[in-house]
C-alpha cells in the first residue's frame, strides 16, 4: 500500500492511470468498516498499486478525488482508476477480496 497525502500526489496518480491503472482507497482510522476493508485488501493478489488515502489526515485531498472523479465522498471507498478516471467503486461492507479481482478481471 502506498500513502498519499497531497493533492499534486493525488494529480498525478492520476494523470498515470492511462498507463497504470491502480486502485484507490479511502480510508478512516475510527471506523469499523474501514478496519474491515483494509484487512479484505491485505488478502488482495493484484499487480495494480493499491493507493491509500486516511480521511482524518488528508481531509482535503479526499474531497478534492471526490470532486475531480464525480463521485459523492464515502468512507471506506475503493475505487479502481484508469484512463483518468473512476471505472468502479465499492463502499463500506461490499469491499470485499474476491469482489475487489473479480472487478480488476472485468474493468482492467
Amino acid at each position: 500500500m502506498i500513502r498519499i497525502k497531497k493533492i499534486e500526489e493525488w494529480r498525478a496518480l492520476l494523470e498515470k492511470s492511462d498507463e497504470q491503472p491502480f486502485l484507490l482507497v479511502k480510508l478512516s482510522m475510527t471506523c469499523v468498516a474501514s478496519i474491515t476493508a483494509k484487512k479484505e485488501l491485505q488478502k488482495l493478489q493484484t499487480d495494480l498499486p493499491l493507493v491509500v488515502v486516511i480521511v482524518q489526515f488528508s481531509k482535503r485531498l479526499s474531497e478534492t478525488i471526490a470532486s475531480d472523479l464525480g463521485v459523492k465522498h464515502e468512507t471506506p471507498q475503493l475505487l479502481i482508476l484508469k484512463d483518468k478516471r473512476g471505472i468502479w467503486q465499492a463502499t463500506h461492507y461490499h469491499i470485499k477480496e474476491a469482489t475487489v479481482k473479480d472487478a480488476i478481471e472485468t474493468y482492467v
